[in-house]
This record gives structure tokens, C-alpha cells and sequence, in this order.
């Protein structure tokens, strides 16, 4: 991260830090609950562009959802096809 930096202190159980720092590797635990927070922020980020398509669409229906799902795993079984005949 070129990004400054600040330093703070936060609270958090004993079992997720100690989880953290032994997945957090070489970069160090600051590092990974950055890039943890920086993902929820993200989430957060896209729930609320939900909230605002479904306020202004309506709600997405179980159908439409399975939909674009079956979509996405034929586009992923094509790109896999693609990979194995171009190798």
C-alpha cells in the first residue's frame, strides 16, 4: 500500500486475532485486516447499490437469480472448453 498510513487500536476476540495473525504471513496482521476490511467495505458498497436497483426496479426474483447463475456457470464451462483446445 503507497497509501498513508495512520496508526489505530482496535478491539477484537482473542480467537479471530489469533486466527488473523497466523493467516496473516510475511505482509503482517495490519496488512490483512486491511485488505479484510477494505473487502467488507466492498460488500457493504454493493448492498447498497442493491438496495437502490431494487428500490427504483423491484425486487430480484428467485428465477431471475437462478438465471443469470445458469448463465454464468454455461460462460465458465465455454471459457474451460476455450482453455483446453487452445493448450
Amino acid at each position: 500500500m503507497s497509501e498513508p498510513t495512520q496508526k489505530y487500536s482496535i478491539t477484537m476476540p482473542r480467537d479471530i486475532a489469533e486466527a488473523a495473525r497466523a493467516r496473516s504471513g510475511p505482509s503482517g496482521l495490519s496488512s490483512y485486516v486491511a485488505a479484510a476490511v477494505a473487502r467488507q467495505i466492498e460488500r457493504d458498497d454493493l448492498n447498497e447499490l442493491i438496495q437502490v436497483a431494487e428500490a427504483e426496479h423491484g425486487p430480484v426474483t428467485e428465477d431471475e437469480i437462478q438465471a443469470l447463475r445458469d448463465q454464468l456457470q454455461q460462460a465458465r464451462r465455454q471459457q474451460s472448453g476455450d482453455g483446453a483446445s487452445a493448450a
